[in-house]
């Protein structure tokens, strides 16, 4: 039997590798970046044109290479980062296992132009799918420029997988970001052929933060800073004001590289415990300096997932860390010592001649065998013991409800109720009402859905919704006896599932109010926001927003889509920006469904909105001339029926 096992030719096993370092544009952009950081760089200039696809070009003023070097670069796991194995222990370079640049090669046309300082002379090299196809003297500037054109043009499949350009040019803006906050020190500039897109002079670390994320974040910063033996952390952390649902802007720095790490987010966000919403979450940019020995970031071919030895130990430092920044300004409500009109509390003097110890006293002809006079029975919402006065409404007839017309024959008939909705919700006994009266929830069972069709369900059920009973139960559920058993209704979720199909209908039938803002507002966007943002402005335009750009990542709104009063639409936009980065998508009417969804959430009633019986009965036909009256748009339940059956077996 002949052999069958046989070495891989270079330019497959290059491809192989590249699969793993060079998964998109962006992944070309950070691979050079760092390359340029490593050769010493205080200059960087990234030009991109067609989000990446057609060319990349990252112009540096570092040391350059010489004619040798320039050409051993290409080659696999050529490096002069490390010379032996435990290298590897104290690596504080950006680059270090010689893949990127064979990697590059292997999936697209190359050309490196680099002069050494000091030197006439300069290397031009092309290099087409990992072929060598030119190496000549060039008169170029002192540094290195990559071009690196087509990518993944020998390999159509790859290509094919490529996103739109706008998310591409997002996730290009995502990983320069990260680079240059995490080297303030250095110049960026990014560019298209169509203009500059961003550009940062040196500076600080907060002067970095501001540049990228607009003036308005530097209100909203905090410094952080903690030296320890095991670690130093430095760098800010958001105000509890500056708290958002998502898209707040969270980084994580070690040694001068970009990391993710939840682990170490978590303590960050325990910090905030108590002084932000449940949900929310802050942004904050730390740096972390860490002995290279006392981590592993070898373990992740992108190298942003790091292992730290002492993760446990800098997590409780870093707790301790934000919490001293917010009590240091005064973000954590601090001890009231105020005692102005509070009873005066004397203090012992240590005398123990002046301290008597607490008297008993005893009632000698107490008899427990004695019977006393039955106390005078109270009533249900009559408790003497209670601090709650008595309700201003007990001359309100007894809370009841009107079950209609199809009540089953063995139920016995309930006394019509005569109050409004609200007014019964307020008769709640002052005596635990939960301990007492608590029924343990039925399982859950789906509305069936030949209960809704192309006819209505008066029709099918025999239900008149305009005649019918409803009951609001904890500001939320609407509870309306039916054929069937008790219908209940998710009242802010049956609000969403009616706003959205209406958003979505207006948008798709361009019919959208608009509505012009007397005093436009500003809204600000991190450069790989504002890439989504445009990607979105023809569905925005469809919803009724007028959006203005003023350079620099800041927009000015114009005008919102009509009924968004008491909303504010800086943040409705953020958060449909933020929504859209989560979810990218080339489609634009999943964009436009998602951003339906987002307006949904922010205008429909919140729990806790008491509706009266005209609006209960609105609220509920319109959700079953719905879509979709059983779920929301994000798949939640909205409806369900406990069957008499189930309800009877509670009080077997």
């Amino acid at each position: 039997m002949s052999d069958i096992i046989h070495l891989l030719p270079d330019s497959v096993a290059n491809q192989i590798a590249a699969g793993e370092v060079i998964q998109r544009p962006a992944s070309v952009i950070k691979e050079l970046l760092e390359n340029s950081l490593d050769a010493g760089a205080t200059s960087i200039e990234v030009v991109v044109t067609d989000a990446g696809k057609t060319s990349i070009q990252v112009i540096d003023n570092g040391k350059g290479m010489s004619e040798t070097d320039a050409r051993l670069s290409f080659e696999r796991h050529a490096t002069s980062k490390i010379q032996t194995a435990t290298d590897l222990f104290a690596l504080r370079t950006m680059g270090f296992r010689g893949e990127a640049l064979a990697s590059i090669a292997a999936v697209a046309q190359v050309e490196l132009r680099t002069r050494q300082k000091g030197e006439e002379i300069g290397t031009r090299i092309n290099i087409e799918g990992s072929k060598l196809i030119s190496q000549e003297p060039d008169l170029c500037c002192e540094g290195t420029i990559f071009t690196v054109n087509n990518i993944f043009f020998n390999i159509p499949a790859r290509r094919k997988f490529l996103k739109s350009n706008q998310t591409e040019m997002a996730n290009i803006m995502t990983e320069f970001e990260r680079i240059a906050l995490a080297h303030p020190e250095i110049s960026f500039k990014m560019s298209t052929p169509a203009g500059l897109l961003l550009m940062l002079p040196a500076g600080n670390f907060r002067q970095r933060i501001v540049n990228i994320f607009g003036q308005r974040i530097d209100k909203h910063l905090l410094s952080v800073s903690v030296e320890t033996p095991i670690v130093r952390i430095s760098g800010y952390t958001g105000t509890p004001e500056s708290s958002k649902k998502k898209g707040a802007q969270q980084f994580f720095f070690v040694n001068g590289r970009f990391m993710r790490h939840p682990y170490f987010a978590k303590a960050v966000q325990n910090a905030y415990e108590r002084l932000i919403p449940e949900g929310e979450m802050v942004p904050f940019f730390l740096t972390f300096e860490v002995d290279p020995a006392k981590i592993d970031v070898n373990i992740h071919p992108t190298k942003t997932e790091i292992k730290f030895e002492d993760d446990q130990t800098i997590w409780q430092i870093v707790l301790a860390g934000i919490r001293e920044a917010l009590g240091k300004f005064n973000a954590i409500p601090t001890i009231d010592f105020d005692t102005a009109g509070r009873p005066d509390i004397p203090l012992f003097d240590g005398n123990a001649e002046n301290v008597r110890p607490p008297q008993i006293k005893i009632n000698p002809e107490f008899n427990p065998f004695v019977s006393s006079p039955s106390p005078k029975p109270t009533s249900l919402y009559e408790n003497p013991q209670s601090p709650m006065p008595t309700p201003r409404s007990a001359s309100i007839p007894p809370p009841s409800f009107q079950p209609g017309a199809h009540t089953p024959a063995d139920v016995p008939p309930i006394p019509e109720f005569t109050g409004s909705t609200p007014a019964f919700q307020d008769m709640q006994p002052p005596v635990k009402p939960q301990a007492a009266m608590f029924v343990p929830e039925a399982p859950k069972q789906d509305i069936p859905d030949t209960l809704y069709s192309s006819q209505t369900i008066e029709e099918q059920s025999g239900w008149d919704i305009a005649t019918a009973q409803f009951l609001q139960y904890r500001g939320r559920y609407l509870l309306c006896p039916i054929e069937e058993g008790l219908l209940m209704i998710d009242a802010p979720r049956a609000h969403l599932r009616i706003l959205y199909d209406e958003i979505v209908s207006d948008s798709t039938s361009h019919t959208s109010t608009s509505q012009r803002l007397l005093f436009p507002e500003l809204v600000d966007f991190s450069p790989a926001e504002a890439v989504v943002l445009q990607s979105m402005g023809e569905e925005l335009e469809n919803l009724g927003f007028d959006l203005s750009p003023l350079g620099g990542g800041t927009y000015s709104i114009l005008a919102v889509p009509g009924g968004l009063e008491g909303i504010n639409p800086v943040l409705l936009l953020q958060n449909m920006v933020s929504d859209a980065s989560s979810h990218p998508t080339d489609a634009k009417e999943e964009i436009s469904q998602r951003l339906a969804l987002v307006m949904a959430r922010k205008m429909a009633i919140p729990v806790g909105q008491q509706l009266s019986l005209e609006e209960m009965r609105d609220l509920a036909a319109r959700l079953f001339c719905s879509s979709n009256p059983n779920y929301t748009p994000d798949g939640h339940n909205i409806s369900t029926i406990i069957p008499h059956q189930t309800l009877a077996a509670r009080f077997c």
